[in-house]
């Protein structure tokens, strides 16, 4: 059994009982008079939280843009955090922003998660909320000069809402919007990964290997389990036409699968899922490089588009 000891704060006047291990270290972090031990961030370039107000003044003299991820905060089986969604948007508007001037703001943590409820954790918020905080937020940086906003939707639910998000921006404020997913594809390269004829979606290899790369230290692939799926009769039928690319069957497959239970169409994540994870292909096929490939091939697609933005539109 560890021992523990009593350690009296005298800002907070009150004794906390706390286990030897971290007795010796904030013991140790005081006598070399040292921060907080657990934290672990270092400062990043063009990312909001970490500057000051004379580096976004700076920042302002060279570009008016601001990379704003549309996150999520929901389950992703027993491998991934809930903010998957989240650290994936924001890591990867932070590596877009190291090579191309522009603002990361995150805004919010939850998105549209409601289908994912029966999981523990899972947080999920009403749509006009959602795009309500984003259009607010994106009025407070146009007032400071902020001019073109770039969405990046980390969440496949969230399609919609940025959609409406960047259509309000355009239709209601001085800024200028886009959807950055949509923008960056037309110049991004072509995928050299073989395609896959197992089904892979939320919380899969990709998603899984993407976080690999991105926040390695949080993913626990020791823990994952290949799920079993039970999807309605007609969604698994139309499973191998999705995976073979049909436009239709994709569009018709995604309007009924992963709604709300409250829906009554049988497809919530807990549903269809024995983990959560909605795809049967094996996770331990993830990889570092995989997720590598497939994020910087992102990055670098949406990096030609801000530059040729750049040209077609140079600041005032």
């Amino acid at each position: 059994m560890l021992a523990t000891f009593r350690f009296l704060y005298p800002t907070a006047k009150r004794t906390l009982l706390i286990s030897a291990p971290l007795a010796f270290v904030i013991f140790a972090a005081q006598l070399e008079g040292q921060t907080s031990p657990i934290w672990s961030e270092d400062k990043v370039l063009n990312y909001l939280p970490h500057m000051t107000r004379p580096e976004v003044e700076d920042l302002l003299t060279r570009t008016d843009m601001v990379i704003i991820p549309v996150a999520s905060l929901e389950q992703h089986g027993l491998h991934l955090p809930i903010g998957t969604d989240y650290i994936s948007g924001v890591e990867r508007a932070k590596l877009i922003a190291q090579r191309t001037d522009a603002l990361v703001a995150p805004i919010l943590l939850p998105g549209q998660s409601p289908y994912h409820m029966e999981f523990a954790g899972t947080v999920t918020l009403p749509a006009e909320l959602i795009q309500e905080v984003y259009v607010e937020a994106t009025k407070s940086l146009i007032r400071h000069g902020f001019k073109r906003f770039l969405f990046l939707n980390a969440h496949g639910g969230n399609r919609a809402i940025t959609t409406f998000i960047v259509d309000r921006v355009n239709q209601e404020t001085e800024g200028i919007a886009v959807d950055l997913g949509s923008a960056a594809g037309p110049y991004m390269e072509r995928s050299g990964q073989p395609q896959s004829n197992v089904f892979d979606r939320h919380g899969g290899v990709s998603e899984t290997s993407r976080l690999m790369y991105l926040a390695p230290n949080l993913v626990n692939l020791d823990a994952a389990e290949t799920a079993t799926l039970s999807m309605p009769d007609h969604l698994q039928a139309m499973v191998p036409l999705v995976l073979a690319g049909d436009p239709a069957a994709t569009t018709v497959f995604l309007a009924e699968g992963l709604k709300a239970t409250e829906t009554g169409k049988g497809t919530s994540a807990a549903d269809m899922s024995s983990t959560g994870v909605w795809g049967e292909r094996d996770l331990q096929e993830s990889n570092v490089e995989y997720g590598e490939v497939e994020t910087m091939r992102f990055v670098e697609g949406a990096v030609r588009f801000m530059e040729r933005w750049k040209e077609l539109r140079p600041m005032n």
